[in-house]
């Protein structure tokens, strides 16, 4: 075919066909520091804890400590342990709008019950109630781990991590034997295994006191206790999840992917935030989100619905010494969003689930959604065609590898993301991620040329 005619084509290539050797180590360099942060923040609270270090050593300093800000200066707001909000101020004034880069740092576990720890027939157990949107049957017979903070009434804070060093207890959920499953195997997958039976397996050694009937209970509790110095009661005020112990791992023989936990949304979070400090001098000021609850709606004082945000933008033109009345949605309504959360990558073991035509495949760089919501664009945010362009501008300049997709068939399903509510203010926003395998799973897989092409991605719209 003619060469000038082979160029209306939309041409779907695999990114690590047009990379040299240099670039080819720069994407395995970085993705090994993606690796390690996957491995040390498997919660919303680490990811903050490893995000406010990262950021002090790059020169962003607490909003708090400024009178006054100056283009140039680099800032954090950290709401609560569990959300955080970055800035570099721009040349121009915010009130002509801002740039944002907006992930979550929350991914689907499960969490404790208020009150977890019981005995039964020789086993201690923890109760927990499933966080955001799982397969339940896959949490069963994996090693997880335990993470969190136990705060006691007095205020003090315990920190809790068993399961991650190697001489570490870990735990599990254990499943019927196949040999006795006839009615269990009968029933839909999505029954197979009920909520209140994913108990978490804790002990079966019984503390020698006779005058206990949960004598098994106590010797936790007495394990406990010498180790936090804590009681029952003190459950009461924790925040434990349960993650998969999986460490991060090169995939394939050609280490070409990751396999990990968490990727969604860490892959976004992780690459917007590397991304955010390389920046120098911006003309228009950037604003990087890492948001919690996303995956139970947004909700609570920590996600995107709450006016947290808000109040960090309405900080940052106080210290600018822009603010007045009504500005704020001025500033919101000038701005351009990538809400940076992962896509569905196509799979081709399951590939009845996606038009082939509109999916996102691994390895061909960063994913565009234009909208997402289910069936007739139910709850979605659905980007103007100018914003799409603007963007497909920014990335195809700066040379990065792009696809535009929808999540599946349009009558299988869908989802959501924290697009809608910065839409909601007035912001231009499109959905901007690395696809993702097996997502929402204990181990999701990516390929590392796209979150490479992320952290590339948001870099470039960021200095636009």
């Amino acid at each position: 075919m003619d060469n000038e005619l082979n160029k209306l084509f939309n041409k779907k290539e695999i990114g690590w066909n047009k990379i040299d050797d240099n670039e080819k180590n720069a994407i395995f360099s970085f993705c090994d520091g993606y690796m390690k942060f996957l491995n040390t923040s498997k919660t919303e609270r680490e990811a903050v804890c490893t995000a406010r270090k990262i950021a002090e050593e790059n020169g962003f300093r607490d909003i708090a400590t400024f009178d006054s800000l100056k283009p140039g200066d680099k800032v954090f707001f950290v709401n609560r342990e569990k959300s955080m909000y970055l800035a570099v101020i721009g040349t121009e004034k915010l009130e002509n709008g801002i740039q944002i880069v907006g992930a979550h740092i929350d991914s689907p576990r499960l969490d404790l019950k208020p009150n977890p720890l019981y005995e039964d027939s020789g086993f201690a157990y923890f109760k927990t109630h499933y966080y955001g949107g799982i397969k339940k049957y896959q949490w069963t017979t994996i090693p997880l781990s335990l993470h969190g903070v136990i705060v006691k009434a007095n205020g003090e804070k315990i920190t809790i991590n068993i399961g991650e060093a190697p001489d570490d207890p870990i735990f599990t959920i254990s499943d019927l034997l196949p040999h006795l499953a006839q009615d269990q195997m009968e029933k839909k997958l999505k029954n197979g295994i009920d909520g209140e039976d994913l108990a978490l397996l804790l002990g079966s050694i019984p503390y020698d006191d006779e005058k206990t009937s949960e004598k098994i209970k106590l010797n936790i509790l007495n394990i406990l206790n010498q180790k936090y110095d804590i009681t029952e009661t003190d459950l009461l005020s924790s925040e434990i999840e349960v993650v998969p112990e999986f460490k991060a791992r090169s995939l394939g023989f050609d280490s070409s992917m990751i396999a990990g936990y968490g990727q969604d949304d860490r892959a976004c979070a992780y690459t917007s935030l590397s991304a955010m400090m390389s920046l120098q001098n911006v003309k228009t000021t950037a604003v990087c989100i890492l948001s919690d609850k996303e995956e139970i709606g947004s909700m609570g004082n920590t996600g995107m619905e709450s006016h947290m945000f808000d109040f960090f933008i309405s900080e940052l033109l106080n210290k600018t010494g822009e603010n007045r009345p009504n500005l704020l949605d001025k500033v919101f309504c000038f701005s351009k969003m990538l809400s940076a959360d992962v896509d569905a990558g196509f799979d081709p073991l399951y590939a009845s689930v996606s038009d082939k035509t509109n999916a996102a495949f691994l390895g061909h760089g960063i994913g565009l959604n234009k909208y997402t919501g289910a069936r007739g664009k139910s709850g979605a945010s659905d980007a103007n065609a100018e914003y799409v362009a603007w963007v497909r501008n920014v990335f195809e300049k700066n040379n990065i590898r792009y696809q535009v997709s929808e999540l599946g068939k349009v009558d299988v399903g869908g989802g959501g993301t924290i697009a809608y509510i910065l839409a909601n203010k007035g912001v231009d926003v499109i959905d901007c991620g690395v696809p993702v395998l097996s997502m929402h799973a204990p181990y999701e897989v990516t390929s590392k040329y796209d979150v490479y092409s992320a952290f590339k991605a948001y870099k470039a719209f960021w200095e636009e």
